[in-house]
């Protein structure tokens, strides 16, 4: 039998576990506002994944970097930077750049659809394993920002030089998807997932 339907309930801020009956309460030890559950938790994280499906298509249509050398160059896509990088013989910048901006992100919106669907259409599944996934979900989150830092430090290091690094429009996007991400694993609820479970 879980807490909730004991009549207890979990302050998100201080930890504290109350007994209440009514669907609205005070913690008594920080005087903030109890939920059973965070309040519109899936509706948010869905809207936010959404916005970053969108947003990850021209992030990786669009040239995510331009490299000027003396005059000339060509914009890079994600992919096509990568492709760059294992034709240059930099491998391990290459496999860095493919786990960093194409497995991580494409996992994270992969992941965090499949959590919203059980919690939306209340799945029979193993809520033990898919909360530890949400944890991974957002504990990995914040390394997605890594290919985006790469390209802020490559603009300021190479510009001074005979090179000319200018973030593309992708370098937008691409960050906007990864902190959306982000925040739809910070606003979703895992404890949606073990409500729908008949059997604990």
């Amino acid at each position: 039998m879980q807490a909730k339907e004991q009549g207890f309930i979990r302050c998100h801020d201080c930890g504290a576990l109350s007994e209440t009956h009514h669907k609205l309460s005070h913690c008594p030890r920080c005087d903030s506002l109890l939920h059973a559950r965070h309040p519109h938790s899936l509706q948010r994280a869905t809207a936010l994944l959404i916005s970053s499906f969108l947003l990850y298509i021209p992030a990786n249509i669009f040239p995510v970097m331009i490299v000027n050398q003396f005059g000339t160059g060509e914009p890079n896509t994600i992919a096509g930077g990568i492709v760059e990088l294992f034709d240059s013989d930099m491998i391990p910048i290459g496999l860095l750049v493919l786990v960093a901006s194409i497995l991580v992100p494409s996992s994270k919106l992969i992941g965090m659809s499949v959590l919203i669907l059980c919690a939306h259409f209340r799945w029979q599944i193993n809520a033990c394993r898919w909360t530890k996934i949400y944890r991974a979900i957002a504990f990995v989150g914040r390394w997605s920002m890594l290919d985006i830092f790469m390209i802020s430090i490559l603009v300021d290091l190479v510009n001074f030089s005979g090179i000319q690094i200018i973030a593309g429009s992708a370098a937008t996007a691409f960050a906007a998807v990864v902190i959306l991400t982000m925040l739809a694993a910070e606003n979703f609820d895992p404890r949606l997932l073990w409500d729908n479970q008949q059997n604990l």
